[in-house]
């Protein structure tokens, strides 16, 4: 008998009455957008659900003039640190104790307490950075969700990092998804952008904020209705398609 995809993904049942802490790496061009969702997506637990998110940023970031228009950020905030200055607008706006860290991850702050991991990193040596923390954790996050993008494309997928997950519920992550990125001797793709327009030549103007929608649908899926059909998606704006990654094969 060939080998059939699962047909849903379950959320543990571990879930079910608590505050899920999730860890948000990254508040750039995906971060900023994914931080943005994930206070309505708290609103929306809330209301219809025991759940609720208490969310940590960390960036070693500063809002640079380039930022301006395809990130979230105003010209009062040039100069000032990204996780600080998102975080801190948020919690004013929803009432929130949110937290923030200006450092970069694993370094600054460790994934041990977090139940949910949601790298937006621009790196490969980034990723691997952050598997090695998981590998070295006395807890890992149940989930690890990875979103990135190039000039008019990107990608989201959702996995299990957790060695307590149960073997046949368990999803791949970004680095078993994708094992070239763990080719260390591949050159990272992290040169800054220096103005507004140069970095939209770089990156359409959209594609953080669809790529963070989709991803923010897929939460949704699975913290507020129970599970998820997909694993996660690639989506290009240049050929108008969305192609869904789907869940492992079991036998």
């Amino acid at each position: 008998m060939q080998p059939d995809a699962m047909d849903r993904h379950y959320l543990p049942a571990a879930f079910a009455h608590r505050t899920i802490n999730i860890l948000l790496v990254g508040c750039g061009g995906n971060g900023s957008q994914m931080l943005m969702g994930l206070a309505s997506l708290d609103t929306a637990l809330r209301a219809i659900s025991p759940r609720s998110l208490h969310v940590t940023t960390v960036d070693d970031d500063i809002v640079t003039e380039a930022n301006l228009g395809r990130q979230p950020f105003y010209r009062c905030d040039l100069g000032n640190s990204k996780a600080h200055t998102l975080t801190e607008r948020i919690n004013l706006a929803h009432g929130l104790d949110w937290t923030a860290v200006h450092g970069r991850a694993p370094q600054a702050i460790g994934v041990d307490d977090s139940h949910i991991l949601i790298s937006c990193v621009d790196t490969a040596s980034a990723r691997r950075a952050l598997g090695a923390a998981l590998d070295h954790a006395r807890s890992v996050p149940v989930y690890w969700m990875d979103l990135g993008n190039r000039a008019t494309d990107g990608q989201y997928l959702i996995g299990c990092p957790s060695r307590a997950v149960d073997e046949y519920r368990r999803l791949p992550t970004v680095l078993e998804y994708f094992p070239e990125l763990a080719d260390e001797s591949q050159p990272d793709d992290d040169a800054p952008s220096c103005s507004i327009a140069e970095a939209l030549r770089r990156q359409s103007l959209f594609i953080n904020r669809i790529v963070a929608s989709h991803a923010l649908g897929l939460l949704f899926d699975l913290l507020g209705r129970g599970s998820i059909g997909h694993a996660g998606g690639f989506i290009n704006l240049a050929s108008g398609q969305t192609v869904p990654i789907p869940l492992p094969r079991t036998e």
